[in-house]
């Protein structure tokens, strides 16, 4: 068991999330129970992660996607009072970290991804240092990584692939980080992986050589949230259950 605030302060510690300009607020983003015995860990904080971090007698909930984001009206109608409450009815306590969680440099999504294609940063790139560049495996080819990716996260990645070129120099970010690729390409990448693809990037591809690979928002941020729990219940002795609500994104 621990104190709410000590298990706020230590993710903030943990995860460095002070230091980073996000999209929306990291941290505590709703106030439950003063007292943890239970985490739940998911991607995004979804009713039906709520409803099942409840069926599972969590007393908090911690994840990548939060319910807050720059740009909402603020108004608590449908979807958002859905949510909010359900955790305020069961005093469950919320917290997110999104950017701090890509970022970290060994529980993070993106360490936790490389680590499960083979794949070791030694550099980063784009803003806040979120892209990771690393060298590939020798003479592991555009398809055999392909096939990697889909074993690691059961879903077929696609691909855009570039010149044929040998690929010695892989980055990657997880999630919507497509808009990375043109920095992947300065970094010096014959690959870029990353969650999503917008209309762009096939161009770059083909017109730069540098490979694309859009493998799954959700499906490539499933890892980190997964170790921070790990790292939680190892470290505070706090009971720890990843739910993954399945997206096809």
């Amino acid at each position: 068991m621990i104190d709410r605030d000590a298990l706020h302060r230590h993710l903030q510690e943990l995860l460095e999330a002070d230091r980073f300009k996000d999209y929306g607020p990291n941290g505590l983003q709703v106030e439950g129970k003063p007292e943890i015995r239970k985490i739940v860990t998911g991607v995004t904080a979804s009713l039906a992660l709520i409803n099942a971090a409840i069926a599972a007698q969590a007393d908090a909930i911690i994840v990548h996607h939060g319910l807050f984001w720059r740009g909402q009206d603020g108004r608590v109608t449908g979807w958002m009072k859905q949510r909010l409450a359900q955790l305020i009815r069961h005093d469950l306590n919320l917290l997110a970290y999104h950017l701090p969680l890509d970022a970290h440099a060994s529980l993070g999504n993106n360490a936790q991804w490389g680590q499960r294609l083979g794949l070791v940063a030694d550099a980063r790139f784009g803003d806040q240092d979120l892209g990771f560049v690393g060298p590939v495996p020798d003479g592991l080819d555009l398809g055999e990584l392909s096939t990697r990716v889909e074993l690691a996260l059961g879903r077929k990645p696609v691909v855009i692939a570039g010149d044929g070129r040998a690929l010695k120099r892989a980055a990657w970010c997880s999630g919507g980080a497509q808009g990375y690729f043109e920095g992947a390409i300065a970094a010096g990448a014959d690959v870029f992986l990353t969650g999503e693809i917008s209309e762009p990037q096939a161009h770059y591809a083909r017109e730069t050589g540098v490979a694309f690979m859009a493998c799954g928002h959700h499906a490539s941020e499933r890892y980190g949230i997964q170790a921070v729990g790990q790292h939680l219940a190892t470290r505070l002795g706090l009971q720890h259950e990843f739910i993954d609500v399945d997206n096809p994104a």
